[in-house]
């Protein structure tokens, strides 16, 4: 199957320009990396996705709109407003793992002696297509994808923490867009990654567009675990009160696509700037609602660029996660 974005098959989502990555690594400073695990003897299809923004720490908000979930530090992030490490996005059992070999990466690296930090992990149920109690994301496969995350184009679908990854029914995995926004009389950039895995009917233009429709099995569990993590960057200054804010929005766009927010599914979005600097007054509300906008057709459009770059992945005992054929979109979309 060919790559295929959803804007190259003539979906233009919303009306504000992507950046040239059309990519998180838009934005100014942040850095994308990915270990994929991909073991089919194993049963593994698993890995961690690594977001490196430069800065020590910089100011943040976190929406958790179901908490079934293993956020790593999201209650300091809601606390004090700030994130003060990369942000890795994994498996749910490797969650830990990951957690502590992110402590060492920074520790390794820090300056002066530290008494305390918050690393932060999100992380998605993948167990329907990989063996989790293996737990095979160790601390190597953690300091690899830090080490080699770079700006640029990002890779979707199957890899990193999207690689066992189901949504909507399909085989998806880690989706990502931005959008140009003006703030402050300057242009910015808000930038969006997604590792897309909830259950849900895909919608697209208002047509849904299910598995059992396309003649295929549908992909993910039936008791509607999954979870789903969204992580936004912007480059202009903004309070942790109104990066919360925008968060919500990154989980609220989920339903665009047809998310069915069950109760087995933790929904979390992460919103930072990269601008540690004291801020400036708030944003004022005309520039808080195109931020809003940028975010609400990032995320869409992220997530269906998710399902397209995936590839059908099939378990030991034959369990099929199917890809969404690019042919049955265009077909929606002519």
């Amino acid at each position: 199957m060919s790559e295929l974005r959803i804007r190259e098959a003539g979906e233009v989502i919303g009306r504000l320009d992507p950046g040239p990555w059309n990519a998180l690594t838009d934005v100014q400073g942040v850095r994308v990396g990915h270990t994929t695990l991909c073991e089919p003897a194993r049963g593994v299809h698993s890995g961690v996705t690594a977001i490196v923004p430069e800065g020590k720490v910089l100011p943040a908000g976190l929406s958790v709109a179901n908490g079934y979930g293993k956020f790593v530090g999201a209650t300091q992030v809601m606390e004090l407003g700030e994130v003060e490490t990369p942000i890795l996005l994994t498996s749910t059992l490797s969650t830990f793992r990951a957690a502590d070999a992110l402590l060492t990466w920074v520790l390794d690296r820090a300056e002066r002696p530290v008494r305390s930090m918050n690393p932060v992990v999100g992380e998605i149920n993948d167990s329907w297509l990989s063996h989790t109690v293996l737990r095979p994301v160790t601390a190597d496969h953690v300091w690899n994808a830090l080490d080699t995350a770079t700006s640029g184009p990002v890779a979707m679908g199957n890899v990193g923490g999207g690689t066992g990854a189901c949504a909507l029914g399909y085989k998806a995995g880690i989706g990502t867009s931005s959008r140009r926004v003006t703030v402050g009389g300057q242009e910015a950039v808000v930038g969006v990654l997604v590792q897309a895995n909830m259950n849900g009917d895909l919608r697209v233009r208002g047509t849904m567009l299910t598995p059992h429709s396309l003649g295929l099995p549908v992909a993910g569990s039936s008791s509607a675990e999954g979870s789903c993590v969204v992580v936004i960057a912007v480059d202009f200054a903004c309070p942790a009160r109104q990066l919360s804010r925008i968060a919500n929005r990154g989980v609220l766009a989920l339903g665009r696509t047809g998310a069915a927010y069950s109760h087995g599914s933790g929904d979390y979005a992460l919103a930072f700037s990269t601008r540690p600097d004291p801020p400036r007054a708030e944003l004022r509300p005309a520039e808080l609602d195109l931020v809003f906008t940028a975010v609400m057709d990032s995320v869409e459009e992220a997530v269906l660029d998710s399902l397209l770059a995936a590839t059908t992945v099939i378990a030991p005992g034959g369990r099929k996660a199917a890809a969404l054929p690019h042919s049955a979109l265009l077909k929606v979309l002519a």
